[in-house]
C-alpha cells in the first residue's frame, strides 16, 4: 500500500465535486485571510515583473508626489505670518488636541482671511487623500470649527473626491501592473464582483464608500485596474462619503467638547452606516426584481 499523496488528494477532489453551491464555495475560498494573503505571495512570485517597468512606475509616482508636495509648499507660502507661540501649532492633526490647538489658533484668522483659508485647507486635504497620508478625519473635523456646515460638507466630500479621483489616475496611468502584481488574489475577487454590480457601479461605489469593507486607498488604485470609470468613481466617492462626513463635520462644531474619537463615530453610528450602506443597494434590487418580472 501506498500513503496518499498530495495529487491523490487533489485528483480526488476533482472527481468528487461539492454537492451544492455553497459547499462548492466554501472549498474554492480561502479559509482565512491568511490564506488570501498566501495566495497573493505565490502569485506575485510566479509573475516576474520586469525591474524596468517597476522602477519607471517608482520614479514617476515620487516624481508627481515631489511635485505635488512643491505646490503644497508654495501655497503654505501665502499664509499671513504667525506669531511665533503659533508656529508650533500649525501642523497637520495627528489627533484630537493638535485638531483643538490648529483650530484655536485658525479661528483667529478666520475673519480677515476667510477665502485663504479655505483654499488652504482645500490644497491640504486634496493632498492627503491623494497619497493616501493619514489625517484627514482629522481635517474634517476642523473643517466643522472653520466653517459654517453646508460648505464645510461640500468641501470635505469634494476634496474626498478629487483626491481620490487623482490616486485613481496615477494608478491607471503608472502603477497599474504594479497594483495586478501586489494584489493579485484582491484585484481577482473585487474584479468578481464589480462585474456583478457593472450596471449599477454608481450605487455599488456609494455602497463601498459608507462600508468599512474595503480599504479607501484600495479602492483608489484599484479601480482603474479592474475597469471602473472616472465619472461614478467620482460621483459615487462624493456622495459616499457624505454621510460618515457628515458625523465629523457636525462634531467639528463642538470640538473642544470631544474628549475622545469614541464620542464622533460610536458603534451604534457605525453600524447605522453600514446599514445605510445597503440601503443605497436597494434601488438595485428592486429594479433586478422589475426588470425580471417584465422578462
Amino acid at each position: 500500500f501506498h500513503l496518499p499523496s498530495e495529487t491523490d488528494g487533489q485528483n480526488l477532489m476533482e472527481r468528487s465535486p461539492p454537492k451544492s453551491a455553497a459547499a462548492a464555495a466554501a472549498v474554492a475560498a480561502p479559509a482565512s485571510a491568511n490564506e488570501a494573503d498566501s495566495a497573493e505571495a505565490k502569485a506575485r512570485r510566479q509573475s516576474k515583473l520586469p525591474a524596468r517597468a517597476v522602477a519607471q512606475s517608482l520614479l514617476s509616482v515620487v516624481g508627481i508626489f515631489l511635485a505635488a508636495l512643491f505646490l503644497m509648499h508654495l501655497v503654505l507660502q501665502q499664509m499671513p505670518p504667525l506669531k511665533e507661540q503659533e508656529q508650533s501649532v500649525v501642523k497637520l492633526p495627528r489627533n484630537l488636541e493638535d485638531a483643538k490647538a490648529l483650530g484655536a489658533v485658525l479661528l483667529n484668522y478666520k475673519d480677515k482671511h476667510f477665502y485663504g483659508l479655505m483654499m488652504l485647507f482645500v490644497c491640504v486635504y486634496i493632498f492627503l487623500q491623494s497619497f493616501a497620508i493619514p489625517g484627514s478625519i482629522f481635517l474634517s473635523i476642523l473643517s466643522g470649527t472653520l466653517f459654517p456646515f453646508p460648505l464645510a460638507l461640500f468641501l470635505v466630500c469634494f476634496c474626498s473626491a478629487v483626491g481620490a479621483s487623482n490616486a485613481f489616475l496615477v494608478s491607471k496611468h503608472f502603477c497599474a501592473s504594479l497594483v495586478q502584481h501586489y494584489f493579485p488574489a484582491r484585484c481577482a475577487t473585487w474584479q468578481a464582483q464589480v462585474d456583478r454590480h457593472r450596471g449599477h457601479i454608481f450605487n455599488y461605489m456609494i455602497f463601498l464608500r459608507v462600508t468599512p469593507f474595503l480599504p479607501n486607498w484600495f479602492i483608489n488604485i484599484a479601480a482603474p485596474v479592474i475597469k471602473v470609470d472616472l465619472q461614478p468613481f467620482f460621483l459615487g466617492t462624493f456622495f459616499g462619503v457624505a454621510p460618515p462626513s457628515m458625523l465629523f463635520v457636525r462634531a467639528g462644531s463642538a470640538l473642544h467638547e470631544i474628549s475622545t474619537t469614541k464620542d464622533i463615530m460610536p458603534l451604534s453610528t457605525m453600524l447605522s452606516l453600514v446599514a445605510f450602506g445597503f440601503v443605497s443597494l436597494v434601488p438595485v434590487l428592486f429594479k433586478e426584481r422589475l426588470k425580471r418580472n417584465l422578462e
